[in-house]
């Protein structure tokens, strides 16, 4: 099969030939029909993931295909996902929509679990809640729009460009600010903050009391510090949320998270924002896209 190998750190990605993968005792063989890409395949390609892959390696944390019996699934695969096949988990492996592209299925779960979950679990949205939601045009950021709108919160929405902010307000964002506009005074209950750096110590200076800050990846640079003084005193709290670590310490939490988003889904009440799709041979047109900030929704590669 050909699949994307990232040969060394900063290096390029080479299209090879590789073994097909064969299942072991309770996977599954997916054939890859799109493969969504994450921003901790550039933290990896950079050096900078904290738990990263021995080199070389094929990336990928999660496509949508069809199971040898053609049954159309969306799939966590725990990398291998750059490729033409990959052998999954079959607790992994979750039935897509009838209506649902593979290019939707391969920007649905790592993204919507990761707002969901903390929305859900890590936090108390009551009656009236406001939620800010930086990146908002990513991934995750759309993910995060449509979650606390399904929850019945009003949402705000910070991106980098006015051209982003059409999409957040189309999904449902109430309100959408560039990053340099956003108002001084500005105040909201969660913040879902996939950037880190200088926004997320802006993000605390935002809440209201018994607020959260939801701190989800660094794309904009490593957390600062935050002294538990500056917590206790404007009683508000930091959460932060790691679905890959949560899949394997609480997978009945990520099961029963995933039954409610399929249900969303089938609903209409939410649905992956697919910026664009890729043949895998572009794979470095594809990453540059996410690792410069250009794309809005999920980037995919499409084998």
């Amino acid at each position: 099969m050909k699949a994307a190998v990232l040969p060394a750190v900063d290096a390029a990605f080479e299209l090879r030939d590789v073994p097909d993968p064969v299942p072991a005792d309770g996977q599954a063989l997916v054939r890859v029909r799109a493969a969504g890409i994450n921003f901790l395949d550039v933290l990896i390609r950079r050096g900078r993931y904290p738990q990263p892959p021995e080199l070389p390696a094929i990336l990928g944390s999660e496509v949508a295909g069809e199971l040898e019996d053609g049954t159309r699934v969306a799939a966590l695969t725990g990398g291998q996902g750059f490729a033409e096949l990959v052998a999954v988990d079959r607790a992994s492996v979750v039935p897509l929509p009838d209506d649902a592209t593979f290019a939707e299925g391969a920007g649905f779960l790592l993204t919507f679990l990761t707002a969901w979950v903390p929305l859900t679990r890590q936090v108390r949205l009551r009656e009236g809640a406001r939620v800010l939601v930086h990146a908002a045009a990513g991934g995750v950021g759309t993910a995060a729009i449509q979650c606390a709108r399904a929850l019945d919160a009003e949402v705000v929405a910070a991106a980098g460009s006015e051209e982003k902010l059409v999409l957040c307000r189309e999904l449902g964002a109430a309100e959408a600010y560039t990053y340099d506009a956003i108002p001084d005074d500005l105040r909201v209950d969660v913040v879902v903050d996939p950037v880190g750096g200088d926004l997320f110590a802006q993000a605390i200076g935002r809440l209201r009391p018994l607020g959260t800050v939801i701190a989800i990846g660094f794309g904009g640079g490593l957390w600062e510090d935050v002294q538990p003084a500056n917590l206790v005193g404007r009683n508000v709290g930091v959460q932060g949320v790691y679905i890959g670590r949560l899949m394997r310490h609480a997978p009945e939490v990520i099961r029963e998270a995933l039954g409610e988003l399929l249900e969303l889904w089938e609903a209409g009440a939410i649905r992956p924002v697919v910026g664009r799709e890729l043949p895998l041979e572009e794979i470095e047109a594809a990453l540059d896209l996410v690792e410069s900030r250009r794309s809005v929704g999920k980037v995919v590669l499409v084998p």
